[in-house]
């Protein structure tokens, strides 16, 4: 059983090796949303009544769509194209970069279309500079600091709310961080790789979606 649906833990400093069960699984959890966040963005576009809006709603709109499109993509040459060395670890990089530029875009309506005090007209752009630092962390240091890597995530998740205490973004968050555990428990017992746990990042995702645009 476990040879059909997973394989063995392998140790931190090296890359596990989905089977095509998680493969397939990723692809499809990942595809799934693409259309939907397409269509929640044109919908918010249609909306605003303002220019502020309006860029809200496509840097919001933009962020979700790359995230799920650059991941589908990603599990999509990992699955078919492994032998591709560098186009895959081009997409690895990109898939782990968007991540930044997402959680900076899903702030933007909050930074954007609230008046919350003297610190929020900076975080408007520290949020951006915290997405390129990221970035560029993951362009020079890719898969060799993974807990460092985890903080960089978790910092630029939550640093953001500070400025920004409400009852819907908290629990927004709290799903985004919940998601997170599942998404870095590779090898956990019980055994199931971080390619089913990511699954359910990408699940709780949407769901978290949900709890930071709602009013």
């Amino acid at each position: 059983l476990n040879s059909r649906f997973m394989n063995n833990r392998v140790p931190s400093n090296k890359r596990y090796q989905p089977t095509d069960y998680e493969h397939a699984a990723n692809c499809a959890t990942h595809a799934l949303w693409v259309i939907p966040s397409l269509l929640g963005s044109s919908v918010l576009h249609f909306l605003s009544e303002d220019q502020w809006e309006r860029v809200s709603a496509w840097l919001y709109g933009a962020g979700l769509t790359s995230l799920f499109l650059i991941s589908t993509l990603f599990h999509t040459v990992t699955w078919k194209k492994s032998h591709l060395r560098s186009v895959e670890h081009c997409f690895h990089m990109c898939d782990r970069m968007v991540i930044y530029f997402f959680i900076a875009a899903s702030y933007a309506p909050w930074l954007n279309l609230r008046e919350l005090g003297p610190w929020t007209c900076h975080m408007r752009w520290l949020v951006w500079v915290m997405a390129s630092v990221g970035t560029t962390y993951v362009f020079f240091f890719h898969e060799r600091y993974k807990l460092m890597e985890l903080i960089c995530y978790t910092v630029m998740g939550v640093f953001p709310a500070l400025v920004i205490l409400g009852c819907e973004l908290l629990v927004g968050g709290a799903c985004y961080c919940l998601g997170m555990v599942f998404f870095k428990s590779d090898g956990l017992e019980p055994p199931m790789p971080s390619d089913y746990y990511a699954i359910y990042w990408y699940l709780y995702t949407p769901a978290a979606n949900q709890m930071k645009t709602s009013r």
